[in-house]
């Protein structure tokens, strides 16, 4: 009963994750408020540190809050393995690429449309899978990932009335962009998440003490990403330049996103997380249709969505 209870609230908790996530993500970049936008870079180097923060905490917890073997479990696992920690910098690199343009993909795209083709990272994910773990699909799940190509495709095909066309071009940011950046970030996903697994099933560590590991390399990429290219501002303003209250929702929402995947993962099954996907995808709708405003379900749109609910009832 309690192992059951335990899988629905995960489920609620990811539907409710990322319907947030990517709402208030989108909010967040095309607010129009005084003074300066928060800086992405700046977004995606303070949500590692949460994630560091956190994961140290269930390792602590792991532990039985012994500070004894709370250091003894840190210098075996990460100190005294620097190759093991080595392992996480490519995928840590990945991930901090992808982060940063999830941010531009949603300052062009509106949430529905970003939603449904950043679905496309589950035929990324497949085609690794098969390539690099050697995992063979079916008849119907090659089936599934043609059909979600062609629904991610409708999704882009040009409005039908110039109207409509004239209507959607009017929010800020450029939509050939915003697709640019979703489909760069499917591919990193599905290479990282895949990449990831295979080091997570080789070795006998915890799943903290990587997602520690993979947060420390994230950090120093992000870290060296945000002076790079936003260096000017951070000297100029603050690395906090721009943040308030929906800044932090943001941030906090991106840094739970992977423990709660864990957690559904843990307790519930991959089915259910695909429903949870499913679930999302048609609130983000909603609510970018009514309330954000910013979502026009033209004929083809609408036909993506049917299309992506058909996939999403074969098990991938």
């Amino acid at each position: 009963m309690a192992s059951s209870r335990l899988k629905y609230l995960s489920l609620g908790v990811l539907v409710f994750q990322t319907t947030s996530l990517v709402l208030i993500m989108r909010y967040s970049r095309t607010l129009q408020a005084e003074g300066p936008r928060y800086l992405a870079s700046s977004a995606v180097v303070v949500a590692e540190v949460m994630k560091i923060v956190i994961c140290l905490m269930l390792v602590f917890k792991e532990h039985s809050y012994s500070v004894r073997a709370f250091n003894s479990i840190l210098r075996q696992e990460i100190a005294y393995k620097p190759m093991e920690t080595l392992k996480l910098a490519i995928p840590s690199g990945i991930y901090t690429l992808q982060n940063n343009l999830l941010y531009v993909a949603l300052s062009n795209l509106d949430a529905a449309t970003y939603q449904l083709t950043y679905q496309l990272k589950i035929l990324t994910t497949a085609l690794f899978s098969v390539f690099m773990l050697g995992r063979r699909l079916g008849v119907y799940q090659w089936l599934s990932l043609i059909i979600l190509m062609a629904g991610v495709a409708l999704v882009q095909w040009p409005s039908e009335s110039p109207v409509v066309a004239e209507k959607a071009s009017t929010p800020t940011g450029s939509q050939f962009v915003g697709v640019m950046a979703v489909l760069v970030a499917c591919c990193s996903s599905g290479f990282a998440g895949v990449y990831f697994e295979k080091i997570l099933k080789e070795s006998k560590q915890s799943v903290w003490i990587r997602n520690i590991q993979l947060g420390m390399f994230c950090f120093v990429f992000g870290f060296v990403g945000m002076l790079s290219f936003d260096g000017d501002k951070v000297m100029e303003s603050g690395m906090f330049q721009g943040y308030n209250a929906i800044t932090v929702a943001v941030v906090t929402l991106q840094a739970l996103g992977g423990l709660v995947i864990a957690a559904v993962i843990k307790y519930a099954d991959n089915i259910l997380k695909g429903f949870a996907t499913s679930l999302s995808i048609i609130l983000s709708t909603l609510i970018s249709y009514f309330w954000l405003q910013d979502f026009d379900p033209t004929r083809y749109k609408r036909h993506s969505l049917q299309t992506y609910f058909a996939v999403a009832t074969v098990q991938l």
